[in-house]
């Protein structure tokens, strides 16, 4: 088929590759955009397969809240500058409503979706080349609740930490926007002492008695040493059992009982910008030295 200009443009727009190998792109592939793409990423001029192995670990967390469905999302780009841009900022404002709308049971999935006039991986393409940094949907999670129950949504510090609580029983949103700000702040392992694993237990029991002893406690109070210990294990660690951070003379579990009707924190979600990713370190020294030598 005929390759107009249009749609050589429209490839660019996408892919950020040159003219001639988009105009090569669409011809090898009889004019089929999604092929091209492919065609383009294959041999390594779509600028965003490029810019694929650089290393994202900036970007924005977000909570969005419609009716009794919530999701909580990350995505990342590689600086802080490209997290504020607002075209960043809109993606992932359409992403949250992509997410809630077609519920995808994995960012596999979400990508392939369709979103406008292509897919969400193509949309996200077009923004890289646009921008010019590597950027991916790395993660998202969809939250239900009922009439009866409350969602609590924070986002702390424009979007570094982002956290969803389900306060289930009562109606209260302002004590689970409450408990969503503590878990910001606190950030419990757990939401309850019955769900810390009885390996999880086991190992802290042995810290704390090889402590004890190399302290020179003798033997026969080491074990009400490591019980007294646990306890204070398990308010560092558990939510329930941690003291409040707007009213520390209290606990979370306390704060929950005064919304009585068995009201309970049925679960809750943090995503922290960036954890578990290993970022890149850089050596501006030697950066500077490899400019004077070119």
């Amino acid at each position: 088929m005929a390759i107009s200009a249009s749609m050589v443009k429209e490839l660019r727009e996408k892919t950020g590759a040159g003219m001639m190998d988009c105009k090569k792109a669409l011809t090898e592939t009889n004019g089929d955009m999604d092929k091209a793409i492919e065609f383009l990423r294959e041999k390594g001029l779509s600028s965003a397969a490029k810019k694929a192995d650089r290393i994202a670990a900036e970007g924005l967390t977000a909570v969005s809240v419609e009716g009794n469905r919530a999701v909580l999302l990350e995505v990342n780009c590689e600086t802080d500058f490209v997290a504020k841009n607002a075209d960043f900022q809109s993606f992932i404002n359409d992403l949250a409503s992509q997410v809630l709308a077609q519920n995808p049971s994995s960012v596999d999935e979400l990508l392939e979706q369709k979103m406008g006039e292509g897919t969400v991986k193509e949309r996200l393409s077009g923004l890289i080349a646009k921008i010019g940094e590597n950027m991916n949907v790395r993660r998202f999670q969809v939250v239900e609740k009922t009439d009866a129950d409350s969602f609590g949504a924070y986002v702390h510090m424009g979007g570094r930490i982002s956290v969803l609580t389900v306060l289930v029983n009562s109606t209260n949103e302002n004590v689970a926007k409450d408990i969503a700000m503590h878990i910001a702040a606190i950030n419990p392992r757990f939401l309850s002492k019955d769900q810390v694993s009885a390996e999880v237990v086991a190992q802290e029991k042995e810290i704390l008695t090889q402590q004890a002893l190399n302290e020179g406690k003798p033997a026969n109070i080491v074990e009400k040493m490591v019980e007294g210990r646990l306890g204070k294990f398990y308010q560092e660690t558990v939510l329930l059992e941690q003291a409040f951070v707007k009213d520390p003379d209290i606990t979370v579990g306390k704060l929950v009982q005064k919304e009585g009707n068995n009201a309970s924190v049925r679960e809750f979600f943090r995503f922290e910008l960036g954890e578990g990713i290993e970022k890149r370190q850089d050596n501006f020294a030697e950066e500077v030295m490899a400019q004077v030598k070119k």
